[in-house]
Protein backbone atom coordinates (compact mmCIF):
# COMPACT_ATOMS: atom_id res chain seq x y z
CA UNK A 1 0.00 0.00 0.00
CA UNK A 2 1.73 3.43 -1.00
CA UNK A 3 0.05 6.98 -1.09
CA UNK A 4 0.00 7.02 -4.57
CA UNK A 5 -3.92 7.08 -6.25
CA UNK A 6 -4.72 3.74 -7.92
CA UNK A 7 -4.22 2.17 -4.71
CA UNK A 8 -2.96 -0.17 -7.20
CA UNK A 9 -4.43 -3.69 -6.89
CA UNK A 10 -7.67 -4.76 -5.29
CA UNK A 11 -7.21 -6.91 -2.00
CA UNK A 12 -9.36 -9.87 -1.12
CA UNK A 13 -12.91 -9.22 -2.42
CA UNK A 14 -15.63 -10.21 0.44
CA UNK A 15 -18.76 -11.81 -1.26
CA UNK A 16 -20.29 -8.78 -3.60
CA UNK A 17 -22.78 -6.59 -1.83
CA UNK A 18 -21.11 -6.99 1.86
CA UNK A 19 -18.25 -5.67 3.26
CA UNK A 20 -15.48 -6.84 4.77
CA UNK A 21 -15.75 -7.76 9.06
CA UNK A 22 -19.16 -8.95 8.08
CA UNK A 23 -20.23 -12.61 8.17
CA UNK A 24 -22.47 -13.29 4.46
CA UNK A 25 -24.67 -10.07 5.49
CA UNK A 26 -26.07 -11.75 8.72
CA UNK A 27 -27.20 -8.74 11.05
CA UNK A 28 -24.92 -8.39 14.28
CA UNK A 29 -25.47 -9.62 17.27
CA UNK A 30 -28.02 -6.53 19.13
CA UNK A 31 -26.35 -4.85 22.21
CA UNK A 32 -27.94 -6.79 24.42
CA UNK A 33 -26.56 -9.81 23.05
CA UNK A 34 -22.31 -8.77 23.30
CA UNK A 35 -20.40 -10.17 26.01
CA UNK A 36 -19.86 -8.01 29.17
CA UNK A 37 -16.56 -6.25 29.83
CA UNK A 38 -14.00 -8.82 31.30
CA UNK A 39 -13.97 -8.59 34.82
CA UNK A 40 -11.73 -6.63 36.85
CA UNK A 41 -10.86 -4.59 33.71
CA UNK A 42 -10.34 -1.18 35.34
CA UNK A 43 -11.29 0.47 31.63
CA UNK A 44 -15.22 -0.68 32.56
CA UNK A 45 -17.27 0.04 35.02
CA UNK A 46 -19.67 -3.22 36.11
CA UNK A 47 -22.20 -1.61 34.57
CA UNK A 48 -22.98 0.59 31.94
CA UNK A 49 -25.04 3.11 31.11
CA UNK A 50 -27.35 2.86 28.06
CA UNK A 51 -26.45 4.93 25.17
CA UNK A 52 -26.78 8.58 25.14
CA UNK A 53 -27.04 8.28 29.10
CA UNK A 54 -23.02 8.42 29.90
CA UNK A 55 -22.02 10.33 32.98
CA UNK A 56 -20.21 13.31 32.43
CA UNK A 57 -15.94 12.40 33.92
CA UNK A 58 -16.26 13.27 37.32
CA UNK A 59 -19.47 13.10 38.16
CA UNK A 60 -20.49 10.83 41.50
CA UNK A 61 -23.96 10.71 40.74
CA UNK A 62 -25.22 8.61 38.48
CA UNK A 63 -26.94 8.92 35.93
CA UNK A 64 -31.29 7.83 35.95
CA UNK A 65 -31.58 4.42 34.42
CA UNK A 66 -33.87 4.33 31.27
CA UNK A 67 -35.27 1.89 29.05
CA UNK A 68 -32.94 -0.15 26.84
CA UNK A 69 -33.36 1.20 23.37
CA UNK A 70 -34.09 -1.46 20.80
CA UNK A 71 -31.55 -1.54 17.63
CA UNK A 72 -32.68 -0.07 14.08
CA UNK A 73 -32.26 -1.07 10.50
CA UNK A 74 -31.23 1.08 7.99
CA UNK A 75 -30.09 4.59 8.38
CA UNK A 76 -32.88 6.06 10.41
CA UNK A 77 -31.53 5.29 13.66
CA UNK A 78 -31.06 7.65 16.60
CA UNK A 79 -27.87 8.62 17.45
CA UNK A 80 -25.72 6.79 20.32
CA UNK A 81 -27.61 3.41 19.39
CA UNK A 82 -25.81 1.05 17.40
CA UNK A 83 -26.17 -0.29 14.01
CA UNK A 84 -26.99 -3.47 13.17
CA UNK A 85 -26.93 -3.58 9.77
CA UNK A 86 -24.87 -4.42 6.34
CA UNK A 87 -21.92 -2.75 6.70
CA UNK A 88 -20.53 -4.13 9.66
CA UNK A 89 -20.69 -2.54 13.26
CA UNK A 90 -20.32 0.53 13.55
CA UNK A 91 -22.93 2.28 12.01
CA UNK A 92 -22.92 1.15 8.19
CA UNK A 93 -18.89 2.37 8.10
CA UNK A 94 -16.08 2.40 10.21
CA UNK A 95 -15.93 5.55 12.34
CA UNK A 96 -19.78 6.17 11.80
CA UNK A 97 -21.46 8.93 13.85
CA UNK A 98 -23.19 7.44 16.94
CA UNK A 99 -21.06 4.74 17.69
CA UNK A 100 -20.39 5.09 21.96
CA UNK A 101 -18.84 8.02 21.32
CA UNK A 102 -17.09 7.33 17.93
CA UNK A 103 -16.60 10.24 15.76
CA UNK A 104 -18.10 10.51 12.12
CA UNK A 105 -16.35 9.05 9.02
CA UNK A 106 -13.25 10.82 8.33
CA UNK A 107 -12.90 13.48 5.50
CA UNK A 108 -9.21 13.51 4.44
CA UNK A 109 -10.60 14.71 1.23
CA UNK A 110 -13.51 15.38 -0.94
CA UNK A 111 -15.64 12.75 0.04
CA UNK A 112 -16.13 10.69 3.40
CA UNK A 113 -14.77 7.44 3.91
CA UNK A 114 -17.79 5.91 4.12
CA UNK A 115 -20.84 4.66 1.69
CA UNK A 116 -21.55 7.80 -0.10
CA UNK A 117 -25.25 9.11 -0.97
CA UNK A 118 -25.81 10.59 -4.55
CA UNK A 119 -25.49 14.12 -3.29
CA UNK A 120 -22.25 13.33 -1.93
CA UNK A 121 -20.98 12.05 -4.92
CA UNK A 122 -22.23 15.64 -6.89
CA UNK A 123 -20.76 16.99 -4.59
CA UNK A 124 -17.35 15.78 -4.31
CA UNK A 125 -17.08 16.08 -8.10
CA UNK A 126 -18.26 19.67 -7.75
CA UNK A 127 -15.55 20.10 -4.61
CA UNK A 128 -12.37 18.31 -6.78
CA UNK A 129 -12.85 21.25 -9.24
CA UNK A 130 -13.29 24.02 -7.28
CA UNK A 131 -10.33 22.93 -5.02
CA UNK A 132 -8.26 21.13 -7.37
CA UNK A 133 -8.87 23.77 -10.20
CA UNK A 134 -5.07 24.58 -11.14
CA UNK A 135 -4.75 21.08 -12.23
CA UNK A 136 -8.49 20.37 -13.37
CA UNK A 137 -8.73 23.21 -15.49
CA UNK A 138 -6.09 23.12 -17.67
CA UNK A 139 -6.45 19.93 -18.76
CA UNK A 140 -9.85 20.39 -19.64
CA UNK A 141 -9.43 23.97 -20.85
CA UNK A 142 -6.45 22.81 -23.38
CA UNK A 143 -8.08 19.73 -24.81
CA UNK A 144 -11.55 21.56 -25.28
CA UNK A 145 -9.66 24.35 -27.22
CA UNK A 146 -8.18 21.92 -29.32
CA UNK A 147 -10.50 20.29 -30.49
CA UNK A 148 -12.88 22.93 -30.70
CA UNK A 149 -10.88 25.33 -33.30
CA UNK A 150 -10.05 21.54 -35.67
CA UNK A 151 -13.68 21.60 -35.33
CA UNK A 152 -14.21 24.91 -36.55
CA UNK A 153 -11.77 24.86 -39.52
CA UNK A 154 -12.85 21.44 -40.74
CA UNK A 155 -16.82 22.71 -40.43
CA UNK A 156 -15.87 25.94 -42.10
CA UNK A 157 -14.60 23.66 -45.54
CA UNK A 158 -17.06 20.55 -44.93
CA UNK A 159 -19.72 22.97 -45.29
CA UNK A 160 -18.07 24.78 -48.12
CA UNK A 161 -18.20 21.28 -50.31
CA UNK A 162 -21.83 20.43 -49.26
CA UNK A 163 -22.79 23.75 -50.79
CA UNK A 164 -20.25 22.62 -54.09
CA UNK A 165 -22.31 19.56 -53.86
CA UNK A 166 -25.48 21.17 -53.85
CA UNK A 167 -24.96 22.94 -56.57
CA UNK A 168 -27.05 21.73 -59.88
CA UNK A 169 -24.18 22.95 -62.61
CA UNK A 170 -22.39 20.33 -60.34
CA UNK A 171 -21.01 16.99 -61.97
CA UNK A 172 -21.21 13.29 -60.41
CA UNK A 173 -17.68 12.94 -59.98
CA UNK A 174 -17.19 16.70 -58.22
CA UNK A 175 -19.98 15.87 -56.29
CA UNK A 176 -19.09 12.31 -54.97
CA UNK A 177 -15.07 14.18 -54.14
CA UNK A 178 -17.09 16.91 -51.80
CA UNK A 179 -18.87 14.09 -49.97
CA UNK A 180 -15.91 12.05 -49.53
CA UNK A 181 -13.91 15.24 -47.88
CA UNK A 182 -16.63 15.76 -46.18
CA UNK A 183 -16.76 12.52 -44.54
CA UNK A 184 -13.13 12.15 -44.27
CA UNK A 185 -12.60 15.67 -42.72
CA UNK A 186 -15.58 14.50 -40.71
CA UNK A 187 -13.51 11.89 -39.70
CA UNK A 188 -10.60 13.78 -38.55
CA UNK A 189 -12.52 15.92 -36.31
CA UNK A 190 -14.48 12.63 -34.30
CA UNK A 191 -10.72 11.32 -34.12
CA UNK A 192 -9.73 14.50 -32.35
CA UNK A 193 -12.48 14.79 -29.88
CA UNK A 194 -12.17 11.14 -29.33
CA UNK A 195 -8.60 11.22 -28.59
CA UNK A 196 -9.10 14.35 -26.79
CA UNK A 197 -11.83 12.81 -24.43
CA UNK A 198 -9.32 10.09 -23.58
CA UNK A 199 -6.65 11.84 -22.81
CA UNK A 200 -9.05 14.57 -20.27
CA UNK A 201 -10.58 10.92 -18.84
CA UNK A 202 -7.17 9.94 -18.03
CA UNK A 203 -6.09 12.73 -16.59
CA UNK A 204 -8.77 13.63 -14.44
CA UNK A 205 -9.18 10.42 -12.88
CA UNK A 206 -6.00 10.38 -11.62
CA UNK A 207 -6.65 14.15 -9.99
CA UNK A 208 -10.09 13.27 -8.34
CA UNK A 209 -8.20 9.95 -7.31
CA UNK A 210 -5.91 12.38 -4.93
CA UNK A 211 -8.76 14.70 -4.07
CA UNK A 212 -10.38 11.74 -2.46
CA UNK A 213 -7.00 11.77 -0.13
CA UNK A 214 -6.51 15.37 0.08
CA UNK A 215 -3.90 15.51 -1.70
CA UNK A 216 -2.88 18.12 -4.07
CA UNK A 217 -2.33 17.34 -7.87
CA UNK A 218 -0.52 19.05 -10.79
CA UNK A 219 -0.78 18.58 -14.15
CA UNK A 220 2.50 17.25 -14.72
CA UNK A 221 1.97 14.29 -11.93
CA UNK A 222 -1.75 13.25 -13.68
CA UNK A 223 0.19 13.22 -17.16
CA UNK A 224 3.10 11.11 -15.83
CA UNK A 225 0.67 8.97 -13.45
CA UNK A 226 -2.14 8.16 -16.46
CA UNK A 227 0.14 8.06 -19.67
CA UNK A 228 1.25 4.35 -18.70
CA UNK A 229 -2.32 3.51 -18.96
CA UNK A 230 -3.27 5.52 -22.04
CA UNK A 231 -2.82 3.00 -24.98
CA UNK A 232 -5.13 0.19 -22.91
CA UNK A 233 -7.75 3.49 -21.83
CA UNK A 234 -7.78 3.61 -26.29
CA UNK A 235 -8.07 -0.17 -26.76
CA UNK A 236 -10.88 -0.31 -23.66
CA UNK A 237 -12.83 2.36 -25.15
CA UNK A 238 -12.53 1.35 -29.11
CA UNK A 239 -13.45 -2.10 -27.81
CA UNK A 240 -16.45 -0.93 -26.40
CA UNK A 241 -17.25 1.11 -29.49
CA UNK A 242 -16.63 -2.22 -31.99
CA UNK A 243 -18.78 -4.10 -29.14
CA UNK A 244 -21.49 -1.72 -29.66
CA UNK A 245 -21.42 -2.00 -33.54
CA UNK A 246 -21.12 -5.53 -33.91
CA UNK A 247 -23.95 -6.09 -32.17
CA UNK A 248 -26.42 -4.14 -33.91
CA UNK A 249 -25.49 -5.82 -36.87
CA UNK A 250 -25.93 -8.90 -35.60
CA UNK A 251 -29.49 -7.97 -34.34
CA UNK A 252 -30.48 -5.47 -36.79
CA UNK A 253 -28.91 -6.51 -40.24
CA UNK A 254 -30.71 -9.82 -40.70
CA UNK A 255 -33.73 -7.83 -40.73
CA UNK A 256 -31.94 -5.58 -43.55
CA UNK A 257 -30.93 -8.35 -45.62
CA UNK A 258 -34.72 -9.98 -45.46
CA UNK A 259 -35.89 -6.38 -46.38
CA UNK A 260 -38.20 -6.85 -43.60
CA UNK A 261 -38.78 -3.57 -41.83
CA UNK A 262 -40.81 -5.11 -38.78
CA UNK A 263 -37.39 -7.80 -38.31
CA UNK A 264 -35.16 -5.17 -38.46
CA UNK A 265 -37.67 -2.83 -36.24
CA UNK A 266 -37.78 -5.45 -33.41
CA UNK A 267 -33.73 -6.20 -33.87
CA UNK A 268 -33.08 -2.51 -32.91
CA UNK A 269 -35.86 -2.83 -29.75
CA UNK A 270 -33.56 -5.62 -28.58
CA UNK A 271 -30.47 -3.62 -29.36
CA UNK A 272 -30.91 -0.46 -27.43
CA UNK A 273 -32.24 -1.88 -24.26
CA UNK A 274 -29.18 -3.88 -24.01
CA UNK A 275 -26.58 -1.56 -25.15
CA UNK A 276 -27.86 0.49 -22.19
CA UNK A 277 -27.31 -2.65 -19.93
CA UNK A 278 -24.25 -3.54 -21.02
CA UNK A 279 -22.74 0.11 -21.15
CA UNK A 280 -24.17 0.87 -17.33
CA UNK A 281 -22.41 -2.84 -16.28
CA UNK A 282 -18.59 -1.77 -17.84
CA UNK A 283 -19.38 2.02 -16.50
CA UNK A 284 -17.15 1.66 -14.49
CA UNK A 285 -14.37 0.20 -16.62
CA UNK A 286 -12.39 2.79 -17.30
CA UNK A 287 -11.42 4.43 -13.24
CA UNK A 288 -10.80 0.02 -12.77
CA UNK A 289 -8.32 0.33 -15.59
CA UNK A 290 -6.45 3.56 -14.74
CA UNK A 291 -6.62 3.31 -10.59
CA UNK A 292 -5.60 -0.69 -10.39
CA UNK A 293 -3.17 -0.69 -13.29
CA UNK A 294 -4.99 -3.95 -14.87
CA UNK A 295 -5.76 -4.79 -18.30
CA UNK A 296 -8.48 -4.11 -20.44
CA UNK A 297 -10.76 -7.15 -19.98
CA UNK A 298 -9.62 -7.29 -15.99
CA UNK A 299 -11.29 -3.76 -16.02
CA UNK A 300 -14.21 -5.23 -17.68
CA UNK A 301 -14.69 -7.81 -15.33
CA UNK A 302 -13.89 -5.43 -12.10
CA UNK A 303 -16.66 -3.16 -13.69
CA UNK A 304 -18.78 -5.81 -13.84
CA UNK A 305 -18.55 -7.02 -10.59
CA UNK A 306 -18.78 -3.76 -9.04
CA UNK A 307 -21.73 -3.11 -10.76
CA UNK A 308 -23.24 -6.44 -10.23
CA UNK A 309 -26.69 -5.84 -7.80
CA UNK A 310 -26.76 -2.27 -7.90
CA UNK A 311 -27.44 -1.49 -11.55
CA UNK A 312 -30.16 0.64 -11.45
CA UNK A 313 -28.74 2.81 -8.73
CA UNK A 314 -25.48 3.22 -10.82
CA UNK A 315 -28.11 3.86 -13.74
CA UNK A 316 -30.06 6.56 -11.97
CA UNK A 317 -26.97 8.62 -10.60
CA UNK A 318 -25.49 8.40 -14.13
CA UNK A 319 -28.93 9.37 -16.32
CA UNK A 320 -29.01 12.38 -13.36
CA UNK A 321 -25.20 13.12 -14.26
CA UNK A 322 -25.85 12.74 -18.19
CA UNK A 323 -29.10 15.53 -17.48
CA UNK A 324 -27.22 18.14 -15.80
CA UNK A 325 -24.23 18.05 -18.12
CA UNK A 326 -27.23 18.49 -20.77
CA UNK A 327 -28.72 21.78 -18.98
CA UNK A 328 -25.44 23.51 -18.31
CA UNK A 329 -23.82 22.53 -21.62
CA UNK A 330 -26.94 24.25 -23.31
CA UNK A 331 -27.81 27.10 -20.81
CA UNK A 332 -23.95 28.13 -22.01
CA UNK A 333 -24.02 27.49 -25.49
CA UNK A 334 -27.19 29.05 -26.83
CA UNK A 335 -26.26 32.72 -25.81
CA UNK A 336 -23.29 32.17 -27.97
CA UNK A 337 -25.59 30.55 -30.86
CA UNK A 338 -28.02 33.24 -30.57
CA UNK A 339 -25.44 36.03 -30.86
CA UNK A 340 -23.17 34.68 -33.28
CA UNK A 341 -26.23 33.64 -35.88
CA UNK A 342 -27.81 37.38 -35.26
CA UNK A 343 -24.37 39.07 -35.24
CA UNK A 344 -22.93 37.25 -38.34
CA UNK A 345 -25.91 35.38 -40.28
CA UNK A 346 -26.14 38.10 -43.01
CA UNK A 347 -29.94 38.25 -43.27
CA UNK A 348 -32.59 36.14 -44.42
CA UNK A 349 -30.87 36.65 -48.54
CA UNK A 350 -27.92 34.64 -46.77
CA UNK A 351 -29.52 32.31 -44.43
CA UNK A 352 -32.09 31.17 -47.40
CA UNK A 353 -29.00 30.74 -50.31
CA UNK A 354 -26.61 29.04 -47.22
CA UNK A 355 -23.92 31.30 -47.72
CA UNK A 356 -25.37 32.58 -44.07
CA UNK A 357 -24.44 29.65 -42.28
CA UNK A 358 -20.89 28.85 -43.48
CA UNK A 359 -19.73 32.22 -42.24
CA UNK A 360 -16.55 32.17 -40.10
CA UNK A 361 -18.18 34.44 -37.18
CA UNK A 362 -21.28 31.78 -37.65
CA UNK A 363 -19.08 29.12 -36.59
CA UNK A 364 -16.97 30.97 -34.08
CA UNK A 365 -19.31 31.54 -31.38
CA UNK A 366 -20.69 28.54 -30.57
CA UNK A 367 -17.34 27.23 -30.50
CA UNK A 368 -16.64 29.48 -27.86
CA UNK A 369 -19.72 28.51 -25.97
CA UNK A 370 -18.82 24.65 -26.06
CA UNK A 371 -15.21 25.46 -24.90
CA UNK A 372 -16.67 26.89 -21.95
CA UNK A 373 -19.17 24.39 -21.73
CA UNK A 374 -17.21 21.37 -21.43
CA UNK A 375 -14.60 22.85 -19.21
CA UNK A 376 -16.79 22.56 -16.97
CA UNK A 377 -19.00 18.86 -18.10
CA UNK A 378 -16.03 17.26 -18.52
CA UNK A 379 -14.41 16.91 -15.48
CA UNK A 380 -17.81 16.60 -12.91
CA UNK A 381 -18.75 13.55 -15.79
CA UNK A 382 -15.62 11.85 -15.30
CA UNK A 383 -15.76 12.88 -11.37
CA UNK A 384 -18.87 11.13 -10.71
CA UNK A 385 -17.72 8.09 -12.38
CA UNK A 386 -14.42 8.04 -10.44
CA UNK A 387 -16.74 8.84 -7.31
CA UNK A 388 -18.95 6.18 -8.26
CA UNK A 389 -16.37 3.39 -8.62
CA UNK A 390 -14.80 4.30 -5.27
CA UNK A 391 -18.33 4.21 -3.65
CA UNK A 392 -18.66 0.66 -4.51
CA UNK A 393 -15.31 -0.44 -3.74
CA UNK A 394 -15.99 0.86 -0.37
CA UNK A 395 -19.27 -0.95 0.31
CA UNK A 396 -17.87 -4.02 -1.08
CA UNK A 397 -14.37 -4.13 -0.44
CA UNK A 398 -13.52 -1.41 2.30
CA UNK A 399 -11.79 0.30 0.37
CA UNK A 400 -12.60 3.42 2.86
CA UNK A 401 -9.88 1.93 5.42
CA UNK A 402 -6.90 1.75 2.24
CA UNK A 403 -7.84 5.37 1.70
CA UNK A 404 -7.41 6.48 5.14
CA UNK A 405 -4.03 4.67 5.79
CA UNK A 406 -2.80 6.24 2.21
CA UNK A 407 -3.99 9.69 3.40
CA UNK A 408 -1.91 8.99 7.15
CA UNK A 409 -4.89 8.33 9.05
CA UNK A 410 -3.63 5.72 11.93
CA UNK A 411 -5.91 3.23 13.10
CA UNK A 412 -8.75 4.40 11.39
CA UNK A 413 -11.55 1.80 11.77
CA UNK A 414 -10.27 -0.16 14.57
CA UNK A 415 -11.79 0.04 18.16
CA UNK A 416 -9.99 0.73 21.24
CA UNK A 417 -10.18 -1.01 25.19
Amino acid sequence: MNDSPGWATPGSSPSDGERPGTDGGAQQPSPSAQPAPPAGDPKWSAEQPPPGQWSSPGSTTPAAPQAQPQPTTGWGQQPGTPQAGQYGPQNGYPGGPGQWGQPPAAKPGVIPLRPLGLGEILDGAVATMRTHWRAVLPITLVVATVVQVISVIVQKFVLDDLAFATDPNAGPEEIFDSLGSTFAASAVVQLIEFLGTIVVTAMLTMVFSRAVLGQQSSVSDAWRESRPQLLRLIGLTLLMALGAILLGAVLILPGVLAESVGLALLGGAVWLPLLLWLGIKFTLASPALMLEKSTVFKAFARSSKLVKDTWWRIFGITLLTIVIAFFISAMIVAPFQIISFIAFSGGLDAIEDGSGMTGWGVLIGPAIGLIIAQTIVMPFQSGVTVLLYVDQRIRREGLDLELARAAGLENYGTTGG
